[in-house]
């Protein structure tokens, strides 16, 4: 693959997951109050969102077994069907107003997603090494489009089909990963790796420090944001703000989750992977003490916004650690194992922050973010000096 073909199919797949997200973000300003509608229950409010996320850690092993056999393109379609499907079994359960039928949709909405979340790993594949964590961070950034115009979808058409309230919001979005299919048919990627008998046992794979660095870096990242990010709508309900202006929160959270994936690999270039995931850290744990001081409008986009860069940050560093701890052959059951890691630490979070914001309120929810960025960054340090004493070893 030449330069020029490199870059036009990390573009493409800067595409792709820009669909695939979108509906993403607007299930997560929808779920909680979706849930919350059905069952009227605040602590089952953000079920559906524990239930798809599951799906996603469930669907890594699945999804590694499809991409080692039959490809990247073959289980990239896989998950933009799953979406599909997922899309409209919710639009079914707001239809017929069962909590159990939009329960079901988040599994197929979360093996879509699950399945999305390899695109960054197809990357890195394509990409050569001195642009690979430039194109990790540019894939990543897709999502951007996704930001602006799922919260806008839900805004403009939660009501087109009144009173069966987002009804027509789930109709829409389901035409996303259509088009995703669509862009995919063009997209050139790598065909499945050469079947080599690997024998390294897996248990060592993961016990390698840089695996553990960006396992537990990630599972931080995405478990303290999915964490304070769901709970937002059930707070901002009891505050007394409604549906818009929950959206407009979350869509500029994920605007500050995705935007800086235009530089971030950049950044880690210049500065490294670990300082950039410090700072990562650090604006995480300046997040919860915005959203401590405050529940206004403006204290919840601030919060959240630094909640995005700082997801963000750490999240692209993991993954770009993540590329550097493996041989080439073992490259699809390390992205697997990271990923049922990471993602069950989400599920775990999300089947949590109901329960946890209805029973303990968001101030302690906020404060339980900050011991585990501390243990995220002394890992990260303590990697570090491992990595530097084999290379003195070497």
């Amino acid at each position: 693959m030449t330069d020029s073909e490199m870059r036009v199919t990390v573009w493409r797949l800067f595409f792709c997951q820009a669909l695939m997200q979108a509906s993403v973000v607007g299930q997560v300003a929808m779920a909680p109050l979706v849930g919350h509608s059905l069952t009227g229950h605040a602590a089952l409010a953000t079920l559906p969102i524990a239930i798809q996320m599951t799906a996603v850690m469930a669907a890594s092993i699945p999804a590694g077994f499809i991409f080692a056999r039959f490809g990247r393109k073959a289980g990239f379609s896989a998950g933009a069907v799953a979406s599909f499907l997922g899309c409209v079994v919710f639009a079914a359960g707001v239809y017929y107003g069962s909590f159990l039928v939009y329960n079901i949709g988040a599994v197929f909405a979360g093996i879509g997603f699950g399945i999305a979340q390899h695109y960054r790993f197809a990357a890195s594949e394509v990409a050569s090494p001195e642009y690979r964590a430039r194109a990790i961070s540019l894939v990543m950034a897709g999502p951007i489009i996704s930001a602006l115009a799922g919260p806008e979808l839900v805004k403009h058409t939660y009501q087109s089909l009144a009173p069966l309230l987002f009804l027509g919001t789930y109709l829409t979005i389901a035409i996303l990963p259509l088009a995703c299919l669509f862009l995919l048919a063009g997209t050139r990627l790598p065909p499945p790796p050469p079947r080599i008998k690997d024998n390294t046992p897996i248990s060592t794979i993961i016990a390698r420090p840089g695996f553990v660095a960006a396992a537990v870096a990630g599972l931080v990242a995405y478990g303290t944001m999915n964490l304070i990010m769901t709970a937002t709508p059930l707070e901002m309900m009891l505050c007394g703000f409604g549906v818009s202006a929950s959206a407009s929160v979350i869509q500029w959270h994920a605007v500050a989750m995705f935007a800086p994936g235009f530089v971030t690999g950049r950044l880690i270039t210049r500065f490294g992977m670990r300082p950039i995931m410090i700072v990562g850290a650090l604006l995480t744990a300046a997040c919860t003490f915005v959203a401590l001081a405050g529940v206004t409008y403006w204290h919840f986009i601030v919060g959240l916004m630094m909640l995005g860069v700082g997801w963000n940050f750490m999240f692209v560093g993991a993954t770009a650690l993540l590329a550097t701890s493996h041989a080439p052959a073992e490259r699809i059951r390390a992205q697997t194992a990271n990923d049922v890691i990471v993602f069950g630490t989400v599920a775990c979070t999300a089947f949590l922050s109901g329960y946890a914001h209805a029973r303990w309120g968001w101030t302690a929810m906020n404060m339980a973010v900050i011991p585990t960025l501390l243990a995220a960054a002394a890992l990260l340090f303590w990697q570090a000096r491992k990595a530097g004493g084999a290379a003195r070893t070497a």
